[in-house]
């Protein structure tokens, strides 16, 4: 059993999950990362083009770069990481370990814990209710932009009217066609500035609408559009379908609580600035913590891992040094390092 008990296990492989691991790591922690995804890198994926200029000293750069390198620090001593694996309980053995048990039935075992699993805790988008939508996923039908340039010189329908469909249709505007927006209410929810930002960009907007079928057969060729408020019907053509219909929350880990977690409408943990939650052994970070002061951005997920490393190390040793060494003289650098210094001359 003691071999299969680590040090610290960070549920969650976003951004703050992903420098816990490596903050762990650096103090020496034997880690395990647990995601609900196939992929790390959480939230973040949902709009990988979009420019991040929030994160103090670096240059602006796409989301999808910053998964790239968030995950490469995340594996820098070798956390071991399971994907496709929803947990859906925690529960304290005793005084020594945790039992993290998952939908699958599996049970992993962990000293201590760092939830880091985002605002909501895991989330998938809600799909096109259309019979046949599935066929074009991926290819002509979309739930997020994971390439503008793929949209280039097409004619695109986007069916939704909160923030994120707005945001979407007027990044899309320099290169599309053609930019056709429908929402099933009365006014888009976006905030006004974007919404007259898209009319100024020329995107044709259309309420009371919604799409009732998709027609196609390799690739989408029409669109069946339903006017609600005068029942016409029409089939119209587009090369794409962009849908953005909001997003189910799946949070099985809070629905049982059986560990007694102080939450905040189900899904938000109550805690310390620190990360300190009202459980011996349990810290938080990122999106899913709650405290006054809280800064919700990704560069305050960053603080908010290293204290909670440094609260789990305290809890692990309590005579083990509050903060770990600064990295500009951390010896557990030194042959990353030369690596990259000889690398460089080589170059």
């Amino acid at each position: 059993m003691s071999d299969n008990i680590y040090d610290v296990t960070v549920i969650g492989g976003g951004p703050a999950g992903l420098f816990s691991a490596f903050y762990a790591g650096l103090r020496e922690m034997k880690t395990k990362i647990i995601d609900g995804q196939d992929q790390l890198g959480g939230k973040v994926h949902l709009y990988p083009q979009k420019m991040i200029w929030d994160i103090g000293g670096t240059e602006p750069l796409a989301a999808g770069d910053l998964i790239k390198k968030s995950i490469s620090q995340g594996l820098t001593f070798d956390p071991d990481v399971v994907l496709n694996t929803t947990i859906t309980n925690i529960r304290k053995e005793d005084s020594n370990y945790f039992t993290i048990e998952t939908s699958e039935g599996e049970k992993h075992f962990s000293k201590a814990v760092i939830i880091t699993i985002g605002g909501g805790g895991m989330i998938s988008p809600v799909k096109l209710d259309v019979e046949g939508a599935e066929r074009f996923e991926g290819k002509t039908l979309h739930y997020a932009v994971p390439d503008i340039m793929s949209f280039k010189d097409k004619k695109i329908l986007i069916t939704g009217g909160s923030y994120s469909a707005v945001d979407w249709a007027n990044d899309l505007t320099p290169i599309a066609r053609e930019i056709h927006i429908i929402y099933r209410g009365d006014d888009l929810t976006a905030h006004e500035a974007e919404v007259s930002r898209l009319k100024k960009n020329g995107v044709k907007i259309r309420t009371q609408s919604v799409v009732t079928g998709v027609i196609g057969e390799d690739n989408l060729e029409f669109v069946e559009i339903e006017n609600k408020e005068t029942g016409e019907v029409t089939n119209e053509a587009y090369d794409a379908i962009i849908v953005n219909h909001g997003y189910n929350q799946n949070n099985l880990l809070f629905r049982e609580n059986h560990l007694g977690l102080n939450l905040e409408n189900d899904f938000y943990i109550q805690a310390s600035p620190t990360g300190i939650t009202n459980v011996p052994g349990i810290y938080a970070a990122g999106d899913c913590i709650r405290y006054e002061g809280k800064v919700n951005l990704i560069a305050g997920a960053y603080s908010d891992a290293v204290n909670a490393v440094n609260n789990a190390k305290m809890y692990l040793d309590p005579k083990a040094n509050k903060y770990a060494m600064v990295s500009s003289h951390n010896e557990r650098f030194d042959e990353k390092n030369m690596e990259i210094m000889y690398k460089e001359e080589d170059a």
